[in-house]
């Protein structure tokens, strides 16, 4: 395929872009084009090249990227008609996995991080046993979660994508181990509290990865704030009525 011919992603899809116009009409050249402009961020052409290779081809296994498309181009509404409507639900169970992970983004998008940890929910999360085939729906889970402020649940599911992920899709292992050293310095700013109640560490969460096209990612930072244990309790200050009265001193 012609995005395997080069590493940069632009030169490839000239590649592609070259190929198709030999045999447009040949799905897997539509396929290797719209895959070529999608890795180049060209949202586009990609989306435009996917539905070409569903006309040809039939295939359901466009669909996610299509509906990432349309949410790249910040088209929410058109990208949920994509992973709810009637071709989603009669997709494979390995492709409603994936639509899954873009409707869990696209929620983030609107600004509602909560429904984008339950679009996630399913039964595939609530087995003990931990599926490689999961691994991509592990991590999304995680970082849904931590973008809900359930930083505990996120570090817990970052695990079992990392234990998942025997191929390194993810960089699951990294955000595990990156929580891990936020949970650290975060307790250890509270033992460096001054007098005030002011701690100096200012714990920054990790960097969100973009999953299969879900570009839509930002940082969140932890502000430094003053822990409320650490205030004068106005019950333990002294009463004057205990103050010892000097008359009574002889």
């Amino acid at each position: 395929m012609a995005t395997s011919v080069s590493e940069d992603p632009q030169e490839a899809y000239q590649f592609a872009k070259k190929a198709r116009s030999l045999a447009a009409r040949v799905g897997v050249v539509r396929e290797t084009c719209a895959i070529a402009a999608y890795q180049a961020a060209d949202w586009t052409t990609a989306l435009a090249e996917f539905r070409a290779a569903r006309r040809i081809t039939g295939r359901s296994s466009y669909l996610p990227l299509m509906a990432d498309c349309e949410r790249a181009l910040g088209r929410l509404d058109r990208a949920l008609d994509i992973v709810t409507g009637p071709d989603a639900r009669k997709a494979d169970h390995h492709t409603q996995l994936e639509l899954r992970i873009v409707e869990s983004g696209i929620r983030r998008d609107q600004g509602l991080p909560d429904a984008a940890v339950v679009a996630l929910q399913g039964p595939e999360l609530t087995s003990e046993r931990i599926r490689p085939e999961y691994a991509r729906l592990y991590y999304a889970y995680a970082d849904a979660l931590l973008q809900a402020g359930r930083e505990d649940e996120a570090h817990a599911w970052f695990g079992r994508a990392a234990g998942a992920d025997v191929d390194d899709e993810t960089d699951a292992a990294e955000r595990y181990e990156e929580l891990d050293d936020f949970s650290f310095d975060d307790l250890g700013a509270s033992e460096e509290d001054g007098p005030d109640g002011e701690g100096t560490y200012v714990g920054v969460l990790p960097e969100q990865q973009e999953d299969s096209g879900n570009v839509l990612v930002d940082d969140q930072y932890l502000d430094d704030e003053t822990d409320p244990d650490d205030e004068t309790d106005p019950d333990d200050e002294t009463d004057p009525d205990d103050e010892t009265d000097p008359d009574d001193e002889q």
